[in-house]
């Protein structure tokens, strides 16, 4: 796809680094498919282990394996794809993302059933990733850049704070805020929603005024009563026909 790829998060560097060495390193028998097939069926995992959690604190554990395998599969199946010059950019660009937003709705899924975030909060939250996603969906085919982070945070980054907090709600799922007593999820699920509601915001003025720029409004036409006018009249002299 015709498009630039733009990743500025705070380990976008040592990742893309990281993911290389890897790749170089898999056995041939293993193929981007399998990688990418092995990042869809973590997700669902994850967000059943995240509904577990009131259950067992254990389940915050495999919480973060999940995340982990998901990010195993996520992340290296382009990066295998391009090491070994196998790319399929418009297959891997569809599948890629079909597969990010069902494994959002599971996750997200996940964390309102697990009893430690209020279903509102669950949709709110869903409702603003989903509305980031399809902005960034139609940047990257309208503007051609691709943006995969957010003011330095990114998949990855993203991922190690679900596990952090995995990790805290398993302790104590309770937060107090100005002697308000809330599930701390909410409040975390609260920021997040306002956070990517801001940056819906911000990149859609961003591009709407970087594509008028690049095609502003023609010139208006002449009124119908000047048209009529100069209908009749001769051509000027010099003028070819």
């Amino acid at each position: 796809m015709d498009h630039i790829r733009e990743h500025r998060s705070v380990l976008a560097t040592a990742e893309k680094s990281l993911l290389i060495a890897i790749a170089r390193r898999l056995p041939p028998w293993l193929s981007s498919d399998h990688l990418t097939v092995l990042g869809l069926l973590a997700m669902p995992a994850a967000g059943l282990a995240f509904a577990l959690i009131p259950v067992t604190p254990w389940a915050a554990a495999w919480f973060a394996v999940a995340l982990a395998i998901n990010w195993f599969g996520d992340s290296l199946d382009g990066t295998l794809a391009r090491v070994r010059q196998q790319p399929r950019p418009r297959y891997g660009y569809y599948v890629d993302h079909v597969i990010d937003l069902a494994g959002t709705a599971a996750l997200i899924g996940g964390m309102a059933g697990s009893g430690l975030m209020t279903p509102t909060i669950a949709l709110t939250l869903a409702a603003a990733y989903f509305l980031v996603s399809a902005e960034t969906f139609l940047a990257t085919h309208s503007v051609g850049v691709f943006r995969l982070s957010f003011a330095g945070v990114g998949p990855t980054e993203l991922r190690i704070l679900l596990a952090i907090g995995a990790f805290f709600v398993a302790r104590n799922p309770w937060a107090t805020i100005a002697g308000h007593r809330a599930l701390l999820l909410d409040v975390g699920g609260a920021i997040a929603a306002a956070g990517l509601a801001g940056v819906f915001v911000i990149s859609s003025v961003r591009n709407a005024r970087a594509l008028y720029l690049q095609e502003p409004l023609p010139p208006k036409p002449p009124s119908p009563e000047v048209q009529q006018r100069y209908a009749g009249a001769p051509a000027l002299q010099g003028e070819t026909m």
